[in-house]
């Protein structure tokens, strides 16, 4: 994983996934960290799009035979939601391919926050971190490949990614990364639209539903279902005494995404997957009660 905490080395992450029930007692599989113990565990794929040439993608996802991806669908910050083209995208992504997507910066290094620890030192592939006359970390951009290893080390919020991408551009680079987790397999997508959060549910805290629970979408096209929960949350009612209203009045039927985030549009997201053949938004509506 590119972020810091305990998602940033497999250890932690397999403990903080057993914690909250993803486990082989309870959904009868195992847990594996799909770019190893410190994420460099990957292997490229040539996509040769507008923003990405070649992808860099979990190992464990890039050598398997099938993708199922099981999604909870939310709002999101930087991308307006979250379903399956991000968790697939942004998800399946290595630590290298996170930094790609969310930035066209290399790391850069907080000195202020800076503990002379040396972990970033000692973790940094290419030699590119050395001790300042003051003690503290920085960063040869030189040598520096973006690789994220220093971000995931530091346990002091030091070492940090730039989120510097538009989110436009944001949006397209997860398409494509997208369109080479399922490149050559066959692949199944099923998202849940329950606890539907403003904001992206990786954060510790996060704000109540904005709509009551709608139900689930399943389809063979990581596209079509994406679409299909915008439009059905966007007709659910909204859930009172939510950010929705905080924001000011929404007219019945308007964008509740755009609402909540309304710098963010996420229809740059899908509009570029349909361009570049990863599905369509195009979907027909089968109701199972």
């Amino acid at each position: 994983m590119l972020y810091y905490g305990r998602r940033s080395n497999a250890v932690d992450h397999l403990e903080a996934a057993m914690e909250n029930g993803f486990n082989r007692i309870a959904v009868n599989c195992d847990v594996i960290i799909a770019d190893g113990l410190t994420g460099a565990d990957a292997k490229e794929i040539e996509i040769n799009q507008e923003h990405i040439k070649l992808t860099k993608i979990g190992a464990v996802i890039a050598d398997a035979d099938v993708i199922i991806s099981i999604n909870h669908f939310k709002g999101r910050e930087q991308t307006g939601f979250g379903g399956a083209m991000k968790n697939l995208g942004m998800g399946c992504g290595s630590r290298k391919g996170k930094l790609e997507m969310h930035s066209a910066s290399k790391p850069k290094m907080d000195q202020e926050k800076c503990v002379s620890c040396g972990i970033c030192i000692k973790n940094c592939p290419e030699k590119a971190i050395t001790y300042n006359e003051k003690r503290q970390a920085q960063i040869d951009y030189g040598k520096c490949i973006g690789c994220g290893q220093c971000v995931a080390s530091c346990h002091y919020g030091a070492a940090r990614a730039v989120y510097d991408q538009a989110a436009e551009i944001l949006n397209e680079k997860i398409s494509e990364y997208t369109l080479a987790v399922l490149k050559d397999k066959q692949h199944f997508h099923i998202s849940f639209m329950m606890n539907i959060s403003p904001d992206c549910d990786c954060w510790d805290v996060n704000d109540q539903a904005i709509v009551p629970d709608v139900g689930i979408t399943a389809s063979t096209d990581p596209v079509a279902p994406d679409r299909a929960c915008v439009d059905l949350v966007n007709a659910a009612p909204e859930i009172v005494g939510s950010i929705i209203g905080d924001k000011g009045r929404l007219e019945g039927g308007a964008d509740k995404f755009v609402h909540v985030h309304p710098e963010v549009h996420w229809k740059d997201g899908l509009n570029h997957a349909e361009k570049i053949g990863v599905g369509t938004q195009e979907y027909q509506l089968i109701t199972v009660k």
